[in-house]
C-alpha cells in the first residue's frame, strides 16, 4: 500500500503487467528472474572448452587449460540431469569448472539429452553405462590416465557413488577420489521431499509419464517450489504482482528455470527403489547386471553438505559417512542447494569440518 502510494499507483499498474506476462508466459506462477540479462556462451558457461565425444544419451565436454601445467589425474564433472549441464559453469568467478581449470585440472563435464518420447524406455542402468561409465573411458582414451577424479552434483553425485560401486564390484580401478556435492545416499529421511515421493504420488506421477514417454521439467521445478513456496512463490507474488517489481537478474535462479525432462522409465525406478526402498543404502540395488554397496567403494571421499538445503537434508546427506568404504572427509556449509556448491569465499559464507572419517 506504501509503495503503491508513493509511485501515485504505478505500482499497481506495473504489479498487473507482471502478472498478465506470468498469466500468458509462466503459467500463472511469478517468475523468479529475468532470464533476458543470461545468455549461455555469453555470460553463463563461458569456460573455454569442446565437445569432444558425444553418443545417444551425452555430449562430453573438454575444457581447454589456463594453467603452464596440469596435474597429472583428470577430473570428471557429473551434473545431474533434472537442469542443465552448466550449473558447474555459472558466471565467471561463480564457476566450478572455471575455479578447477584454473588450478590446473584437466577438466571434463557430462552434458545429458534433454528426453523426448522416444526415451521413455532409457533406464537408469543405460544413464550408468551410457553417462559416466563411458565419460571415463572415453577420458581414459584422451588423457592416458589410468586414474580419475570425479565430482558428482545431487543426483549426478548419487549417479556417481553408483559407478564407484559399479566398478569396484567389476574390479575396476580408475576412479581416484570422490567429491559429493548436496547428494543423497540414505533416502530414510528425505526431509520435506519425502511428502512427494510416497508410494500415491509416485503411482500417480508413473500414470502422467506413461502419457508422454517422460516427466515434464516445470512439473519437478514446480514441486521444488513449493518445499519452500514462501521463498520461491510467495515472496514474488508480492515483490512482482503486488509492489510491482521486476524479477532479479541471477545466475542461479537463471539456471534453475532452464529445466528438463527424465525419462519415464528411468524416473520410476529412481523414485522406486530409492526415495520408497532406499535400497542403495541398504546394498540391495541391482543395476546394470550388478549388485551395488557403498561399502566397496575405497577411494578417498570429499562431501559437501549445505545448511539450508531442502532438497537433500545435510543430515541425509551426512549419512554418507557411515555408508562409503574408505576414507570420508564431510563439510558443512552456509546456502542452499544450490547456492551451498556455487558457495566462493566472500564474508557470508562459511564452513564446519569435522575429523576425517
Amino acid at each position: 500500500l506504501k509503495r503503491a502510494f508513493d509511485t501515485g499507483g504505478g505500482s499497481l499498474l506495473a504489479g498487473a503487467r507482471n502478472f498478465l506476462d506470468d498469466l500468458a508466459h509462466n503459467k500463472g506462477r511469478p517468475s523468479q528472474v529475468d532470464r533476458s540479462a543470461f545468455t549461455v556462451g555469453e555470460n553463463l558457461a563461458v569456460t573455454p572448452g569442446k565437445v569432444v565425444f558425444a553418443n545417444h544419451l551425452m555430449e562430453l565436454i573438454q575444457y581447454c587449460p589456463q594453467t603452464g601445467t596440469v596435474h597429472a589425474i583428470p577430473l570428471l564433472a557429473s551434473p545431474p540431469w533434472i537442469n542443465k549441464y552448466y550449473i558447474m559453469d555459472l558466471s565467471p568467478g561463480r564457476s566450478f569448472i572455471e575455479w578447477a581449470v584454473q588450478h590446473g585440472h584437466t577438466v571434463f563435464a557430462i552434458s545429458y539429452r534433454n528426453p523426448d518420447a522416444g526415451m521413455r524406455d532409457v533406464t537408469l542402468a543405460d544413464y550408468l553405462i551410457g553417462g559416466p561409465k563411458t565419460a571415463l573411458d572415453v577420458i581414459s582414451d584422451i588423457t592416458g590416465a589410468d586414474k580419475i577424479n570425479i565430482a558428482g552434483l545431487c543426483l549426478g553425485g548419487a549417479l556417481t557413488a553408483m559407478l564407484a560401486a559399479y566398478l569396484a564390484r567389476t574390479g575396476d580401478r580408475r576412479i581416484n577420489s570422490v567429491t559429493l556435492l548436496n547428494t543423497m545416499l540414505d533416502y530414510s529421511e528425505p526431509g520435506v521431499l519425502g511428502a512427494f515421493t510416497d508410494e500415491a504420488t509416485v503411482a500417480k506421477l508413473e500414470r502422467q509419464m506413461r502419457k508422454r514417454g517422460y516427466l515434464d521439467g516445470a512439473q519437478m521445478s514446480g514441486t521444488f517450489d513449493l518445499l519452500r513456496a514462501n521463498d520461491l512463490i510467495f515472496s514474488y507474488v508480492a515483490s512482482n504482482w503486488l509492489m510491482g517489481q521486476r524479477p532479479p537478474a541471477f545466475d542461479i535462479l537463471a539456471w534453475n528455470s532452464d529445466s528438463t525432462r527424465m525419462p519415464a522409465a528411468m524416473h520410476s525406478f529412481y523414485l522406486r527403489s530409492l526415495y520408497l526402498r532406499n535400497e542403495l543404502a541398504m546394498g540391495d540395488l541391482d543395476l546394470a547386471g550388478q549388485r551395488l554397496s557403498l561399502g566397496d567403494i575405497r577411494a578417498d571421499s570429499y562431501v559437501v553438505g549445505a545448511v539450508n538445503d531442502h532438497i537433500v537434508p545435510w543430515q541425509a546427506s551426512y549419512q554418507a559417512t557411515r555408508l562409503l568404504g574408505g576414507p570420508v572427509r564431510y563439510v558443512l556449509t552456509s546456502g542452499g542447494h544450490v547456492a551451498g556448491i556455487v558457495n566462493p569465499p566472500g564474508p557470508k559464507a562459511w564452513y564446519l569440518t569435522g575429523p576425517d572419517g
